[in-house]
């Protein structure tokens, strides 16, 4: 087994100095068609414009005319499923099996500048953001989501739905048997306490004691 191992590394190491060789002897131009082309980052791009992804043929290859959380089907034990979604799919480095619709794929960028991808996850007919456990979002996606269309409501982006209310008239007019006729304007004050009472000695006396100083002030007396 070692004189096996061995003659294997032997093997690699002549065949990766071959290949050297013949690319030093090769000239230029063809050489530069048998380097390997250089990566592109494609989740840096969309990071700074995510709404440029939905329009990709990468996206449209993948997802088609469908929602991101069409297909997707969460793995659980036993025949029901849980009721409630993850709180994260993503802890510090480490993913877990089968990621909500949102953490699989990084290119989808949640923005309230990313129109398309927002209207994916409120129902047309109502204007009501879907439940997680129906778009299979984890917690932490969905807190985004919900604040992401939020913010764009408010800069007009997406439409807000107002829920339309019958106002009954009955209830606001003077026919209503609850209300009652007004009664008449009494002669007198409304109240005892409306007529003009006379203070009584006492307390004059003790007002002009008080406010004295005020009145000199106000005569000019020394």
């Amino acid at each position: 087994m070692a004189a096996s191992l061995s003659r294997l590394c032997v093997t690699g190491v002549r065949g990766v100095l071959w290949s050297r060789v013949i690319a030093a002897a090769l000239p230029l131009g063809v050489r530069s068609l048998c380097s390997p082309p250089e990566e592109f980052d494609l989740v840096s791009r969309y990071k700074e414009l995510p709404w440029e992804y939905l329009s990709s043929e990468e996206y449209l290859e993948r997802y088609g005319q469908r929602s991101v959380w069409a297909d997707y089907r969460r793995n659980h034990k036993g025949p029901i499923p849980p009721q409630k979604t993850r709180k994260t799919c993503i802890r510090g480095s480490k993913v877990c099996g089968n990621p909500c619709p949102i953490c699989r794929d990084q290119k989808l960028g949640v923005d309230y500048r990313n129109v398309k991808l927002l209207q994916q996850f409120i129902c047309p007919h109502t204007g009501v953001v879907y439940d997680p456990t129906r778009t299979g979002v984890c917690m932490k996606q969905h807190k985004r989501l919900v604040t992401a269309i939020n913010e764009a409501e408010d800069h007009g982006l997406l439409p807000v739905l107002i829920k339309h209310k019958d106002i009954a008239f009955g209830d606001y007019s003077r026919d209503h048997g609850a209300v009652a006729q007004t009664p008449p304007a009494p002669a007198g004050p409304w109240y005892s306490w409306y007529e003009w009472q006379e203070p009584s000695a006492h307390d004059v006396a003790k007002l002009q004691k008080l406010y004295k100083p005020y009145w000199q002030q106000m005569r000019g007396e020394q």
